[in-house]
């Protein structure tokens, strides 16, 4: 039996030889192919979350942020720059979380914006991780341990893609493939401004609402939540929990639930959250084209409600 393993431990680490250097070349030279994408915009977000000197205000979470402020107006307020790191819900809420952890500054504030906390700390969606990542190799940190076994059964897909695409030609050109000016234009890197900001003009929400659920709360992300919260103040940082924007309508669940939620989060969490979520009820006109993207105006006064929560901390 041991040398049966010891034979198959040699033939893994001689496919390990055979293999790392194909990949490596074939990242190398067919990858990036989706530097035009929504999802790419993190490499700009992160750019300027590695190169703003001084205090920062961060904010953190899926597309309900990305759609959901004005950083320019955050800004003004407190004269403190914003980087809006908010991404694709896909890429799960710890993804997001390991964002907070890129070149912490003494004397940030990390504003988290979970419209969840019942995740189970995986990247839902791995094709979407590997078009954000591609061989961006300093990002791959925002992959958690236990991502890596589906990502590597999702790598032949990536790759057999980006090849398909490099092979045609069609470098970086995917994001335009079948595009749509009047609903795709907010889902290109171009739309987004400097701050991280979602800038394409939303003027008129189209997202009907079927049904909406209470946001739920387990004791994983909690626990995550917490030791972020740890390494952050260890670093001279802080960090807060804030609201996410609520359809308010026909199938919105009633004020009291979402009170008896912000109860137990704040009990729960080590952390101070910052808003009312009954704050954060906005009319159903002002979403967009999802039950967590606000159109321009809902975005402003979103920023608004931020802008007064903050006061709790910011003197």
């Amino acid at each position: 039996m041991k040398k049966f393993i010891k034979k198959i431990s040699i033939f893994l680490g001689i496919l390990a030889v055979i293999i790392i250097p194909v990949v490596w070349g074939c990242m190398k030279f067919i990858a990036p192919q989706y530097e035009q994408g929504y999802n790419a915009s993190l490499l700009d977000k992160v750019e300027r979350l590695k190169t703003l000197p001084g205090e920062r205000i961060v904010l953190i979470g899926n597309s309900n942020v990305s759609f959901g402020f004005q950083s320019d107006l955050l800004e003004k307020a407190y004269g403190i720059p914003v980087v809006n790191m908010g991404l694709h819900g896909g890429l799960g809420n710890a993804f997001h979380e390991k964002m907070a952890k890129i070149n912490v500054h003494k004397g940030d504030i990390y504003v988290i914006c979970h419209h969840t906390f019942s995740d189970n700390g995986k990247i839902d969606d791995i094709e979407l991780a590997w078009i954000t990542l591609e061989n961006h190799y300093d990002l791959y940190s925002l992959a958690d341990k236990k991502d890596y076994s589906s990502l590597a059964m999702g790598f032949p897909t990536y790759i057999k893609k980006v090849g398909v695409l490099w092979g045609m030609g069609l470098v970086n050109q995917e994001a335009k493939k079948n595009y749509n000016a009047e609903t795709d234009a907010c889902y290109s890197r171009d739309a987004f401004n400097e701050y991280g900001d979602v800038a394409y003009e939303r003027e008129e929400g189209t997202f009907v609402f079927k049904e909406q659920q209470l946001p739920e709360i387990n004791e994983e992300c909690i626990k995550r939540l917490n030791e972020l919260n740890a390494y952050l103040e260890s670093k001279g940082a802080t960090m807060v929990v804030a609201g996410y924007p609520i359809g308010d309508g026909e199938f919105t669940p009633a004020k009291e639930d979402f009170i008896t939620f912000q109860r137990e989060l704040e009990q729960q969490l080590d952390c101070e959250v910052i808003s009312d979520y009954t704050d954060y009820f906005y009319d159903y006109s002002y979403f967009y084209n999802s039950f967590l993207h606000l159109t321009t105006q809902g975005a402003r006064m979103r920023t608004e409600q931020l802008i007064e929560d903050l006061k709790k901390i910011i003197r």
